[in-house]
């Protein structure tokens, strides 16, 4: 069946400039031309579906590259990014939405965009937002709210990023090497890989949130040794309780 641009997009479910724009980025092969008209096929729109499902898991751009171009990993791949999208909650936000429903201004997102805080996902060419950066967003509000300037919660979250990125790439190895063993014999299969990154993230997660609160918990006790009061109670009463990571 041939459709023209109109025609496809109707019947992908998404708009003429969405077909384009996945065409300038490489990620809808160009249409045949019959004159000045563009005829798309059947390829097209199946293409065109299959990139719109991943967009709508929470997929990067990126990410629905790596899945649609890959050589005989599609089904691995996409099992997996699409465990890391649930991970981060099916919900996404546009800007406005989000700033809206943290209470926060657009540039306030700019900012905590700029110090890697948050990473907003493209959705049909749109940058959007999960529900883990509402939290985040939340969490930044707190802090501000409670005295924090914001030149040093910046100054503090770009310290965070750069030493953070080596440590989540050498356990995004440890996984793949002992988890996944992608390619290994008696490697594990697409669902077992995905269910098992389902129940490492949170215990990952905990394990390193744990051990930063325990490090800043003595740190804070170190200081304030010679004076006791009320906040070393708390500090011994935030040590006894149980920090929890929830994922949506």
């Amino acid at each position: 069946m041939e459709y023209r641009v109109e025609e496809i997009a109707r019947a992908a479910g998404v708009g003429v400039d969405t077909v384009r724009f996945y065409q300038s980025r490489g990620l809808l092969p160009a249409p045949r031309r019959r004159g000045r008209v563009a005829i798309y096929g059947e390829a097209h729109l199946e293409r065109l579906r299959r990139i719109r499902e991943l967009s709508q898991r929470g997929l990067t751009l990126a990410g629905v590259r790596r899945v649609i171009e890959g050589s005989g990993q599609d089904g691995a791949a996409a099992d997996l990014l699409g465990a890391l999208a649930e991970a981060e909650g099916e919900r996404t936000y546009p800007p406005a939405e989000l700033a809206a429903t943290a209470g926060v201004s657009e540039t306030f997102l700019e900012v905590m965009r700029g110090t890697a805080l948050l990473e907003p996902v493209e959705v049909e060419g749109e940058p959007r937002y999960t529900e883990t950066d509402l939290q985040s967003v939340r969490a930044a509000r707190e802090l501000l709210d409670a005295g924090v300037p914001l030149d040093a919660l910046v100054a503090l979250a770009r310290d965070h990023a750069a030493h953070v990125r080596e440590i989540t790439g050498r356990a995004i190895e440890v996984f793949d090497r002992h988890v996944r063993r992608a390619g290994m014999p008696g490697a594990l299969s697409q669902s077992q890989v995905s269910d098992a990154f389902r129940r490492l993230l949170p215990a990952t997660t905990q394990l390193v949130a744990l051990h930063f609160q325990r490090s800043l918990i003595e740190g804070v006790r170190a200081r304030l040794a010679p004076e006791g009061g009320p906040l070393a109670e708390a500090l011994d009463a935030t040590e006894r309780a149980r920090l929890r990571v929830t994922w949506s």
